[in-house]
Protein backbone atom coordinates (compact mmCIF):
# COMPACT_ATOMS: atom_id res chain seq x y z
CA UNK A 1 0.00 0.00 0.00
CA UNK A 2 1.69 3.53 -1.26
CA UNK A 3 0.21 6.95 0.49
CA UNK A 4 1.11 10.08 -0.99
CA UNK A 5 2.10 12.89 1.01
CA UNK A 6 1.76 16.87 -0.42
CA UNK A 7 2.77 20.10 1.30
CA UNK A 8 0.85 22.64 -0.21
CA UNK A 9 1.03 26.10 0.08
CA UNK A 10 -0.66 28.75 -2.15
CA UNK A 11 -0.69 26.14 -5.43
CA UNK A 12 -4.76 26.09 -6.34
CA UNK A 13 -3.58 26.93 -9.98
CA UNK A 14 -0.96 23.08 -9.53
CA UNK A 15 -2.95 21.16 -7.18
CA UNK A 16 -5.39 19.80 -9.42
CA UNK A 17 -2.84 19.02 -11.86
CA UNK A 18 -1.17 17.24 -9.52
CA UNK A 19 -3.73 15.24 -8.19
CA UNK A 20 -4.88 14.47 -11.29
CA UNK A 21 -1.63 12.67 -13.03
CA UNK A 22 -1.22 10.14 -9.88
CA UNK A 23 -1.24 6.70 -10.69
CA UNK A 24 -4.31 5.20 -9.30
CA UNK A 25 -2.49 1.89 -9.75
CA UNK A 26 -0.07 2.48 -6.73
CA UNK A 27 -1.75 4.50 -4.32
CA UNK A 28 -4.34 3.66 -1.78
CA UNK A 29 -4.80 7.79 -0.45
CA UNK A 30 -3.27 11.17 -1.11
CA UNK A 31 -2.62 13.46 2.07
CA UNK A 32 -2.48 16.89 1.20
CA UNK A 33 -1.42 19.83 3.71
CA UNK A 34 -3.14 22.74 3.54
CA UNK A 35 0.35 24.60 5.05
CA UNK A 36 -1.85 27.91 5.68
CA UNK A 37 -3.03 29.12 2.05
CA UNK A 38 -5.03 32.03 1.57
CA UNK A 39 -6.21 30.65 -1.94
CA UNK A 40 -9.02 27.24 -3.16
CA UNK A 41 -5.89 24.77 -2.45
CA UNK A 42 -7.57 22.99 0.29
CA UNK A 43 -11.26 23.44 -1.56
CA UNK A 44 -9.75 21.78 -4.84
CA UNK A 45 -8.12 19.54 -3.41
CA UNK A 46 -10.85 17.90 -1.60
CA UNK A 47 -12.67 18.01 -4.52
CA UNK A 48 -9.87 16.16 -6.34
CA UNK A 49 -10.57 13.44 -3.99
CA UNK A 50 -7.29 14.36 -1.74
CA UNK A 51 -7.81 13.93 2.38
CA UNK A 52 -6.64 17.11 3.19
CA UNK A 53 -5.11 18.29 6.88
CA UNK A 54 -4.41 21.74 8.40
CA UNK A 55 -1.05 23.20 9.77
CA UNK A 56 -1.21 26.76 10.01
CA UNK A 57 2.49 26.74 11.42
CA UNK A 58 4.72 27.77 7.82
CA UNK A 59 7.24 25.09 6.52
CA UNK A 60 7.79 22.43 4.77
CA UNK A 61 8.96 20.22 7.26
CA UNK A 62 5.57 21.08 9.39
CA UNK A 63 3.31 19.55 6.40
CA UNK A 64 5.60 16.87 6.07
CA UNK A 65 4.97 16.26 9.96
CA UNK A 66 1.03 16.87 9.50
CA UNK A 67 0.72 14.59 6.89
CA UNK A 68 2.69 11.53 8.89
CA UNK A 69 0.83 12.56 12.12
CA UNK A 70 -2.47 11.51 10.02
CA UNK A 71 -1.14 8.23 9.12
CA UNK A 72 -0.07 7.63 12.52
CA UNK A 73 -3.15 7.94 13.95
CA UNK A 74 -5.62 6.64 11.23
CA UNK A 75 -7.55 3.66 12.00
CA UNK A 76 -6.81 2.04 8.37
CA UNK A 77 -3.49 -0.23 8.26
CA UNK A 78 -0.24 1.21 7.94
CA UNK A 79 1.06 2.14 4.04
CA UNK A 80 4.09 -0.21 3.16
CA UNK A 81 5.32 2.78 1.28
CA UNK A 82 4.68 6.69 1.73
CA UNK A 83 5.88 8.71 -1.56
CA UNK A 84 6.77 12.70 -0.91
CA UNK A 85 5.79 14.61 -3.87
CA UNK A 86 5.03 18.70 -4.32
CA UNK A 87 2.15 20.70 -5.22
CA UNK A 88 3.86 22.72 -7.38
CA UNK A 89 3.45 20.85 -11.14
CA UNK A 90 7.33 20.79 -11.35
CA UNK A 91 7.60 16.82 -10.66
CA UNK A 92 5.84 14.46 -13.20
CA UNK A 93 3.68 12.03 -11.14
CA UNK A 94 2.97 9.73 -13.65
CA UNK A 95 6.51 8.57 -13.12
CA UNK A 96 6.09 7.91 -9.43
CA UNK A 97 5.95 3.94 -10.56
CA UNK A 98 10.28 4.78 -11.09
CA UNK A 99 10.54 5.30 -7.41
CA UNK A 100 8.05 2.80 -6.21
CA UNK A 101 9.21 -0.63 -8.24
CA UNK A 102 12.64 -0.73 -6.62
CA UNK A 103 10.98 -0.68 -3.45
CA UNK A 104 8.56 -3.64 -3.86
CA UNK A 105 11.04 -5.07 -6.41
CA UNK A 106 14.51 -4.90 -5.19
CA UNK A 107 16.19 -4.75 -1.57
CA UNK A 108 15.89 -0.71 -1.41
CA UNK A 109 14.41 1.31 1.01
CA UNK A 110 14.70 5.09 0.27
CA UNK A 111 14.34 6.16 -3.67
CA UNK A 112 15.11 9.74 -4.42
CA UNK A 113 13.97 11.63 -7.88
CA UNK A 114 16.87 12.73 -9.33
CA UNK A 115 16.24 16.03 -11.30
CA UNK A 116 19.99 15.86 -12.03
CA UNK A 117 20.21 12.51 -13.95
CA UNK A 118 16.44 12.90 -15.45
CA UNK A 119 15.58 15.21 -18.32
CA UNK A 120 15.13 19.04 -16.77
CA UNK A 121 13.23 21.73 -18.89
CA UNK A 122 15.46 24.95 -19.49
CA UNK A 123 15.04 27.00 -16.77
CA UNK A 124 13.20 25.01 -13.89
CA UNK A 125 16.23 25.19 -11.30
CA UNK A 126 17.59 28.35 -10.82
CA UNK A 127 21.77 28.57 -10.75
CA UNK A 128 21.67 28.83 -7.39
CA UNK A 129 19.54 25.41 -6.59
CA UNK A 130 21.85 23.34 -9.02
CA UNK A 131 24.85 24.64 -7.21
CA UNK A 132 23.30 24.21 -3.90
CA UNK A 133 22.13 20.50 -4.61
CA UNK A 134 26.15 20.00 -6.18
CA UNK A 135 27.45 20.91 -2.85
CA UNK A 136 24.84 19.23 -0.62
CA UNK A 137 25.47 16.14 -2.25
CA UNK A 138 29.00 15.82 -2.12
CA UNK A 139 29.06 17.27 1.33
CA UNK A 140 26.68 14.35 2.03
CA UNK A 141 29.54 11.81 0.26
CA UNK A 142 32.78 13.44 2.22
CA UNK A 143 31.30 13.08 5.41
CA UNK A 144 28.81 10.19 5.37
CA UNK A 145 30.11 8.44 2.56
CA UNK A 146 26.59 8.06 0.45
CA UNK A 147 26.28 9.41 -3.08
CA UNK A 148 23.39 11.41 -4.20
CA UNK A 149 23.06 13.68 -7.10
CA UNK A 150 19.97 15.54 -5.86
CA UNK A 151 18.12 16.44 -2.67
CA UNK A 152 14.59 16.19 -4.70
CA UNK A 153 11.72 16.33 -2.68
CA UNK A 154 9.82 13.90 -4.97
CA UNK A 155 10.96 10.88 -3.18
CA UNK A 156 9.18 7.18 -1.96
CA UNK A 157 10.34 5.30 1.41
CA UNK A 158 9.51 2.40 3.01
CA UNK A 159 7.43 3.28 6.26
CA UNK A 160 9.09 1.47 8.97
CA UNK A 161 12.49 3.18 7.56
CA UNK A 162 10.41 6.50 8.10
CA UNK A 163 9.50 5.78 11.39
CA UNK A 164 12.85 4.30 12.31
CA UNK A 165 14.07 8.30 11.40
CA UNK A 166 12.58 9.87 13.81
CA UNK A 167 11.82 12.99 11.33
CA UNK A 168 12.20 16.51 13.00
CA UNK A 169 12.85 19.44 10.69
CA UNK A 170 9.99 21.76 10.39
CA UNK A 171 11.02 23.82 7.37
CA UNK A 172 13.42 23.72 4.78
CA UNK A 173 15.67 20.58 5.93
CA UNK A 174 13.43 18.32 5.20
CA UNK A 175 14.76 16.32 2.31
CA UNK A 176 18.59 16.64 3.76
CA UNK A 177 17.60 15.21 6.71
CA UNK A 178 15.72 11.92 5.23
CA UNK A 179 19.05 11.36 3.29
CA UNK A 180 22.14 12.35 5.93
CA UNK A 181 20.06 9.92 8.59
CA UNK A 182 19.44 7.28 5.94
CA UNK A 183 22.84 7.15 5.41
CA UNK A 184 23.73 7.30 9.50
CA UNK A 185 21.41 3.89 9.25
CA UNK A 186 23.00 1.97 6.44
CA UNK A 187 19.53 1.92 4.71
CA UNK A 188 19.86 0.67 1.12
CA UNK A 189 19.38 4.09 -1.30
CA UNK A 190 18.72 4.41 -4.88
CA UNK A 191 18.33 7.47 -7.08
CA UNK A 192 16.22 6.98 -10.33
CA UNK A 193 16.10 9.65 -13.30
CA UNK A 194 13.04 11.83 -12.67
CA UNK A 195 12.19 14.60 -15.17
CA UNK A 196 11.45 18.28 -14.24
CA UNK A 197 9.58 21.18 -15.65
CA UNK A 198 8.90 24.67 -14.78
CA UNK A 199 6.39 24.96 -11.82
CA UNK A 200 3.13 26.62 -11.48
CA UNK A 201 3.33 29.73 -10.29
CA UNK A 202 7.04 31.24 -7.86
CA UNK A 203 8.89 29.46 -5.57
CA UNK A 204 8.13 30.63 -2.28
CA UNK A 205 11.94 29.44 -1.23
CA UNK A 206 14.35 29.50 -4.96
CA UNK A 207 12.12 32.83 -5.30
CA UNK A 208 12.74 34.95 -3.45
CA UNK A 209 16.55 35.95 -1.96
CA UNK A 210 15.11 35.26 1.85
CA UNK A 211 14.24 32.03 1.06
CA UNK A 212 17.27 30.57 -1.01
CA UNK A 213 20.03 32.08 2.08
CA UNK A 214 17.50 30.50 4.01
CA UNK A 215 16.91 26.79 2.93
CA UNK A 216 20.69 26.83 1.88
CA UNK A 217 21.68 27.73 5.51
CA UNK A 218 19.55 25.08 6.80
CA UNK A 219 20.58 22.18 4.53
CA UNK A 220 24.43 22.84 5.24
CA UNK A 221 23.79 23.21 9.22
CA UNK A 222 21.39 20.03 8.44
CA UNK A 223 24.43 18.32 6.74
CA UNK A 224 26.62 19.01 9.76
CA UNK A 225 24.16 18.59 12.58
CA UNK A 226 23.79 14.78 12.32
CA UNK A 227 27.94 14.40 12.18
Amino acid sequence: MVDVVIPAFNEQNAIGKVLKDIPAKWVRRVIVCDNNSSDKTARIAQKMGAIVVSEPRPGYGYACLKCLKYIAESDLPKPDIVVFLDADYSDYPQQMDRLIKPLIEEDIDLVIGSRALGEREAGSMTPQQVFGNWIATRLIHWIYGYRFTDLGPFRAIKYSCLLSMNMSDKTYGWTVEMQVKAAKMKLNCLEMPVDYKKRIGISKVSGTVRGTLGAGWKILYTIYKYR
